[in-house]
């Protein structure tokens, strides 16, 4: 191949607008990629910390020391998040109401409330990747673009036209599209691989707190009865 046709001899060579959009694809694909490792990291940690918390909470432990158990250091995370901020408000209430409905709901909006703040911390970032995706072909094709303007403003201006004339300004052209789908394919193809995962994920605590809060009902309906 010619050096003066390699591809690294061609974005050297390129116009500064074609660079700067190849600059700008490379960037967001760097990034991409950070986001998915990372992500990607977070996922099976999740995974992992769930089916032991649920190991651990079907095991027949009882509630009050499986609350008590962690410590003031440990991040708290996942189904037992959910677990902690159910089971806190439901020691709250019962100690000011023996409404058991009352108590039920304040359980639930708690339960709620640590479910979207997990979704936040499972889906953080996953956006940048579907923007990528998106965006990514669009960027390389106005560097195409801008490269064609190039090649018919260098055929104008020659006196002769040959394919030399106009090889370098197509070529240029070709690897900022080259680069875009670079970009937007692995973005797109982790992204939906990513947010199923999390989805999934998500649906697990989603279940355990419909089971959680059966318990809380059934306790309490239990009291109710030794009450009566």
């Amino acid at each position: 191949m010619n050096d003066s046709m390699s591809i690294p001899h061609l974005i050297m060579n390129a116009s500064l607008v074609v660079q700067l959009v190849m600059l700008l694809l490379l960037a967001a694909s760097i990034a991409s990629w950070v986001v998915i490792f990372q992500r990607s990291i977070v996922l099976r940690r999740a995974k992992r910390a769930h089916r032991a918390f649920e190991d651990k909470f079907w095991s027949g432990v009882d509630l009050n020391e499986l609350y008590r158990e962690k410590s003031p250091e440990q991040e708290v995370v996942g189904a037992e998040h959910i677990f902690r901020s159910g089971f806190r408000e439901f020691n709250r209430l019962t100690t000011k109401t023996r409404n058991s409905q009352a108590i039920l709901d304040g359980v639930q909006r708690a339960m709620r409330v640590a479910w979207s703040r997990e979704e936040e911390r499972l889906n953080l970032h996953l956006i940048f990747l579907a923007t990528v995706a998106s965006a990514s072909p669009y960027i390389g094709l106005f560097g195409t673009v801008w490269g064609i303007m190039g090649s018919f403003q260098s055929l104008s201006m020659a006196q002769q036209a040959t394919l030399s004339t106009v090889a370098p300004w197509i070529a240029e052209a070709l690897i900022a599209t080259a680069m875009g789908l670079f970009a937007a394919i692995p973005a797109v193809i982790f992204y939906n691989r990513l947010s199923a995962s999390s989805n999934r994920v998500l649906g697990q605590y989603e279940d355990f707190a419909e089971e959680f809060h059966s318990i809380l009902h059934r306790n309490l309906q239990g009291r109710e009865r030794e009450a009566a």
